[in-house]
């Protein structure tokens, strides 16, 4: 394989790619309104002669590329989040800005620019020849990944019925490769009181208080160590061997964390005593840690167990329809997952980038300090498909992408053009270097 001409073919589409992402973008594409980018991006994949391209009944677009026997997958979620307050962009966040090494705009970094990248590097193999008879490659432009990670994943396997042999996330990892993330999940507490007039409160049963109390075990989880006088230990025991078989992976991917994201209560007045409270909690989980077992933990704080029957612990679940008004209910659990460093697919990815690149990783000048100071092979901080496509599913998962995860969610939203053309030119070299093991 001659990777000097990968990184020239690359190179020589960096305008197409540039243009192609602008756009994408320009239009708004919140979870369950994506229909202007998936339309945009099946033009671009017909226009580029994919073999095969389909929008599947959920609002997927699926490009395929070769004809080969074993499968690999290229993701790319192409729903954005909103704007949030306007008067925190420096631009206009559709109409962005283009300059000779940056694109600014809403969803550049997450997560339209990897699907781009991806879309080009599929165009790429065409060009130089790498397609044969051992691979088929498939693109894909996913829906409602900010509103459910995962869920697009869910339905590509289980109702489309399409199974890759391995998947790249190309979520943007600041030119590094990533092999996994701490998983999350959406659990709700509900604490039942009784109400009664606010000048006699000794009547009712308030349950705001006992929700505050629950709510102290909960900080502590996060909080505390795990020394063995604590009654309850912090999260950070599952960094331990004594307390969990998984502890090296654990160490890797980081401590799992709990926090209070919203609160909520019913009262018949302002007069009168709370006969209600719920909370909502965001669990994130480190390796060994499962939706069981995190409910089993709430369930066990000792202000839980002190309130009885008063107090129910549960488990979100999504149920929105995407754009095309298909629902596909799923519970609110997002896998933690982690490929091992020694795979097989670790290897060809690091072999493809090594080749290409050499052995740290590279960036635009403003980011080029940052990503030198990590290692070439690392994990992201947020969560992404990989929660669906290995976590539920256990289809091996890697991540390299274009883009920076700081740049997520922020206002000013940017990418870098070079990390366009790195990510495509690593894409059309993985499955070749891949196979010919």
């Amino acid at each position: 394989m001659d990777y000097a001409k990968i990184k020239e073919a690359a190179k020589s589409y960096e305008a197409d790619m540039t243009k192609f992402l602008r756009d994408i973008v320009k239009f708004p594409g919140e979870s369950c309104d994506e229909k202007a980018h998936i339309d945009r991006i099946a033009q671009e994949m017909k226009k580029l002669e994919f073999d095969k391209v389909e929008i599947d009944p959920m609002g997927n677009v699926l490009g395929f590329m070769g004809t080969g026997e074993t499968l690999i997958g290229f993701d790319a979620h192409i729903d954005t989040v909103g704007i949030g307050n306007k008067s925190n962009w420096k631009f206009d966040p559709y109409e962005g800005y283009e300059t000779d090494t940056e694109i600014g705009g809403r969803g550049v970094s997450d997560q339209c620019g990897g699907l781009v990248s991806a879309v080009y590097g599929a165009r790429i193999m065409k060009d130089l020849g790498l397609l044969n008879d051992k691979y088929t490659v498939l693109v894909t432009g996913t829906v409602q990944e900010e509103d459910c990670d995962g869920l697009c994943w869910q339905y590509i396997i289980n109702e489309d019925k399409i199974r890759p042999e391995f998947v790249v996330s190309t979520e943007p990892t600041d030119g590094g490769i990533y092999r996994g993330q701490r998983g999350r999940m959406e659990i709700r507490v509900d604490v039942k009181g009784v109400s009664c007039h606010g000048s006699a409160p000794e009547r009712g049963d308030n349950a705001i208080y006992k929700m505050a109390d629950i709510l102290q075990d909960v900080r502590s989880l996060n909080e505390n160590d795990a020394a063995d006088d604590k009654e309850i230990k912090g999260l950070v025991k599952m960094l331990d061997e004594s307390h969990n078989p998984q502890w090296k992976e654990a160490n890797f991917l980081g401590k799992g964390t709990i926090t209070v994201s919203e609160i909520f209560f019913t009262s018949p007045s302002r007069c009168a005593v709370a006969d209600s409270c719920s909370v909502s909690l965001d669990r994130r989980m480190t390796a060994g840690e499962t939706w069981e077992s995190c409910l089993d933990e709430i369930r066990n704080l000792p202000n839980v167990k002190k309130y009885g029957d008063d107090v129910i612990v549960s488990m979100y679940e999504y149920s929105r329809p995407s754009y095309k008004g298909l629902t596909y209910p799923i519970e609110c659990y997002f896998p933690t997952w982690v490929i091992p460093e020694d795979h097989k697919v670790t290897r060809s990815l690091e072999e493809a980038y090594k080749s290409l690149y050499g052995d740290t990783r590279i960036g635009a000048e403003e980011t080029v300090s940052m990503r030198l100071a990590r290692p070439l092979t690392d994990k992201w901080t947020f969560s992404t498909n990989g929660v669906s496509i290995m976590g539920r599913n256990q289809i091996p998962c890697i991540g390299f992408g274009p883009g920076a995860e700081a740049q997520a969610h922020a206002p000013n939203e940017k990418t870098w053009k070079q990390d366009l053309v790195t990510c495509a030119a690593v894409y059309a070299a993985l499955p070749t270097v891949y196979c010919k093991e």
